[in-house]
Formats: C-alpha cells, structure tokens, sequence
C-alpha cells in the first residue's frame, strides 16, 4: 500500500509527545504561554509582524475579512476552485462571494477574470495559495491597486511558501492559516492564525477571538469563542521546527515525480514559481475514474480535491455565482497523487510506473 498520507506522528513524535505533557504538567490550557510564544514564532516564519491564533482557517478568513470591515453589502472576489470554506467564511461576515475564474495552467485566482469582476460594491480580493501553488500576487496586486480593494490572502494550503521571492501573506493587508491535520503544518485537530503586519488590527484580533473582551467580563464589542488552545498550540511549535525540513521533502518528491510522470498520459501542472510547497500533488486526466481504480487496484490511495467547484455548491447558490468554465473543466479533470514527508523516492517511482501502466493498457 502507498497511503496518501498519514496523521501518525512520525520523526515529531518525541517533541510532539514533549509538547503534551508540557501543557498536561503545567495546567493551563487556554490563552496561555504555549500560544503567545507560537504567535511570535509563527509569525517570524512568515515574515510577519503578528499573528493571531484561532479556532480554524475559516475563522482566520472570517475575522480577517471582520477586521478589514468588511460586511453585509460588500462583495469579495475569490476562486471557485478551492475547499468551500474560503466562500463561506465570506458569507459569515454577511458578505458575498463573488467568483472569478481560474488561470488554466496555473489553477489559481485569474487576474483578468479578477478585474472583470469588480463592481461598485467590491470591497476586497481572497485570492487562494492551492496545492501549495502561490496565485499571482503581483498581477492581482496590480488589480487591487488599480481599483483600491483590500487583499486578504487564503495560505490554508501554502505554509512558508514563497511568490516572486516574497512569503505568501506579506501582499495583502492580512492573511489567514490552517493547522487541519491534513496542512503541511498540522495540529492534532482543528487550528488557524491570522497573519497582519498592523498592530491595530491585530490587537482588535485578538479581542474578537475572545468574545470582545477587553477585559474579564467586560465585552467592548460582539465577538466570537475561537482560541487556538495551548495544546495544539505546543504541538504546533514542536512541529514548526520541522516545516522547513518537510518542505524540502516535498519539493524534492514533486520534482521526482515530474521526472517520472514525464511522457504518461496525465498532464502536470507547471510549477510557476520556485516558491511552491506542494501540499498536493494534483494531475489532471481525461479518464480519471478508470485511472483513480487502476491506482487503487495496485493499493495506491488517491484523493479528488476537488470535485466540485464551489461556485456550483449549494451552499453558495443563493450568492447568484457566475459560470467559471475552466474551473469547472478542471474539476472534472483533476486527481491528486499521493505525496507527503514520509514518502520514498522509490514510492514515487511506484505511483508513476502505475500511471504509466495504465496509458499501455488505454
């Protein structure tokens, strides 16, 4: 078998496990040092001057677009080929989610699909970091400029990632994070952060994630209850430690895989910046299904991400979304390979040898 990845801690285990009894000794589990420290370390990673942990990444998107002021009647333009959270986060601030279509080789936000959706009512730009693949900051900061909207960048999948030699985050006026186990940075369970460079707006972060408290039970303004605890908070600074390491693995087992999936019958997407962590590692294929049980009839596990594209999900119907037909195409097309730290160049020989097998038998 080649699982496409697996939550068991691995050569973390005893920092992991070290960052656990730390927390279970000293007693403290909310709002407390293990976070505070994370918040500077976590920001220092990405080049930034704040950050603010949180419930999940779709807390860290909602409370950055709330802290932008951004609200009922305001539009915000974001990609229709991501996890739906990203629309929906819009749509808790009481915003609507406006979608542009995708660049069809780079499968992020597209920058002359971004400008032509801009109307009277948008407010800002959510661009989303996918795959790990950075969207184009500089043209779509150039359409930010150019219509005076406000960027909230979605690096739920693109941790210390880097765009034209800057980190992913350090373009807009804030960026959120997700610690889903899956994220090249996991917890062991849900987490976020907000990442800002404005010390207002992380301050006033800080207060909305506690309810508005200003201080013990006094509430200068409606807030929520999202606090990143102190146990995944700890774990998550053992884990940090690794992410730099891990991220070298990554880019190394996604350049194998280019070399050995050159010639079979799947197109890879380009790697448009060197910037790229690769939290997946998706292909796109005109037979997917009858590949996807090719692969699993040789015990290779893969996942869709994603099937659907959100501007056709329920959810978001009410939004009036309009048509986005490359995202649409890609989601009919796209499968993502297994890759993760804990693979061997040898497994990723394997996948391709499969996928290869499956053009001589078409």
């Amino acid at each position: 078998m080649i699982p496409f990845l697996s939550l068991v801690p691995g050569p973390d285990a005893s920092e992991v496990r070290a960052a656990i009894e730390r927390v279970v000794s000293r007693g403290w589990f909310v709002l407390g040092p293990e976070l505070e420290a994370f918040e500077k370390e976590f920001a220092a990673a990405n080049g930034a001057t704040h950050a603010v942990g949180v419930n999940t990444g779709t807390d860290a998107l909602a409370l950055a677009l709330r802290v932008l002021g951004i609200g009922p009647g305001d539009e915000v333009i974001t990609a229709p080929l991501s996890a739906a959270y990203t629309a929906l986060a819009i749509m808790m601030v009481g915003a609507r989610p406006v979608f542009a279509d995708i660049d069809a080789d780079r499968l992020t936000l597209d920058a002359n699909a971004t400008a032509a959706a801009v109307t009277s009512r948008t407010k800002a730009i959510m661009p989303v970091h996918l795959y790990g693949q950075p969207a184009n900051m500089p043209a779509l900061m150039q359409v930010a400029d150019a219509h005076r909207l406000l960027v909230v960048e979605d690096c739920c999948q693109a941790h210390i990632a880097t765009c034209a030699g800057r980190p992913v985050g350090s373009y807009g006026h804030a960026a959120a994070f997700s610690f889903y186990p899956t994220k090249n940075l996991g917890a062991l369970g849900d987490g976020g952060a907000i990442t800002t460079n404005d010390a207002a707006a992380a301050a006033r972060l800080r207060r909305l994630r506690n309810g508005g408290q200003i201080d013990r039970y006094q509430h200068a303004e409606f807030g929520v209850n999202s606090r990143l605890d102190e146990m995944q908070a700890a774990i998550l600074r053992a884990r940090l430690a690794w992410l730099p390491k891990w991220t070298a693995a990554r880019r190394t087992l996604a350049a194998e895989y280019r070399r050995a999936l050159a010639g079979a019958p799947v197109r890879v997407p380009d790697q448009y910046d060197a910037g790229h962590v690769y939290h997946l590692f998706p292909i796109l294929t005109n037979h997917r299904a009858t590949l996807q049980a090719h692969l699993k009839a040789r015990g290779i596990e893969t996942l869709i991400h994603y099937p659907v594209p959100v501007s056709r999900q329920p959810a978001v119907a009410s939004q009036q979304p309009a048509a986005c037909p490359v995202a649409d195409r890609v989601c009919d097309l796209v499968l993502s390979l297994p890759l993760h730290p804990g693979m061997t160049r040898r497994d990723v020989e394997e996948v391709a040898a499969a996928v290869h097998a499956f053009h001589a038998a078409a």
